[in-house]
Order: structure tokens, then C-alpha cells, then sequence
């Protein structure tokens, strides 16, 4: 639990970064053999791209600087319980473990797609979730506030 926290701040300082930037503040960190390979946030806004969520970017480092695209021996932490798509990829990527901050009962593929993972994914969620969850509501807090 303490290199789950650990690693889970390390995602928590990328949503921050992510947020500065003006994107929806979720991070996102990779581990494998306790070294972190990945790191990353949203880049939806600065790309203009719908995929460029935190996962998808992390992944994307990961596979590359592993050279292959599976991800068996691996964590991901995200602030944020993953989308559909992000559970997807990480499902393809058949990624070890899962540790997530925040549940997203809105968007969240524990809603809409609970079996997108990949069977041997161990998944622990709420890992600093308030922490995590009060990053994402302030952030739409003051978007909400700044266009009144």
C-alpha cells in the first residue's frame, strides 16, 4: 500500500501538471520491476485529440520503451477510474494491475464495460480517491464558475 501511494502522488503531480495546462486534470504512471518507464496526463486540448487521455499516452511510453505492447509485468496508476477506451487499451495491453484514485460513475468502465479489462488484471481502486477526486471536481468548479 505504501508503493501504492507512493506512486499514486507521482500521477497526482502529472494531473496537476495536466491542469495547469488547462486539461481535465487526470495523470497516470507506469511501473515495472518498481521503476517507473511512464508518466503522463491528458493531452486532449493540446493535441486536439479525443484519445490523448493520460492512460493512452502512458501506455503508448510504456510499450515503446519495453518494445512490445504487453504490459504483463506492469502497473498502471491513474487518477481517475479509466474510461471505456482507456480500460480497453489497457485490457489489450494486458497490463498486470490497475490501481485507481477516484471512481467516475459517469464515464467510468466499471459502468459501462466491467469486463473490458483483461482477466488477469488485478485492479485496487481508491488509492488517495479523495485527494484525486477533489482535483477533478475543483477543476470543473472553477471552469463552471469561470464561463458564468
Amino acid at each position: 500500500m505504501e508503493d501504492d501511494e507512493k506512486y499514486m502522488r507521482m500521477a497526482l503531480r502529472e494531473a496537476e501538471a495536466g491542469a495547469r495546462e488547462g486539461e481535465v486534470p487526470v495523470g497516470a504512471v507506469v511501473v515495472c520491476g518498481g521503476e517507473v518507464i511512464a508518466r503522463g496526463h491528458n493531452m486532449t486540448e493540446r493535441l486536439t485529440d479525443v484519445t490523448a487521455h493520460a492512460e493512452m499516452q502512458v501506455l503508448t511510453m510504456a510499450q515503446s520503451m519495453l518494445g512490445g505492447k504487453y504490459l504483463t509485468d506492469c502497473t498502471i496508476y491513474v487518477t481517475l477510474e479509466p474510461c471505456v477506451m482507456c480500460a480497453g487499451a489497457i485490457g489489450w495491453s494486458q497490463m498486470g494491475r490497475l490501481v485507481f484514485g477516484a471512481g467516475d460513475e459517469k464515464r467510468g468502465y466499471k459502468r459501462f464495460a466491467p469486463d473490458s479489462l483483461h482477466p488477469k488484471t488485478e485492479v485496487t481502486e481508491g488509492v488517495l480517491g479523495e485527494e484525486c477526486g477533489a482535483l477533478v471536481t475543483n477543476f470543473f468548479r472553477k471552469l463552471r464558475g469561470a464561463k458564468s
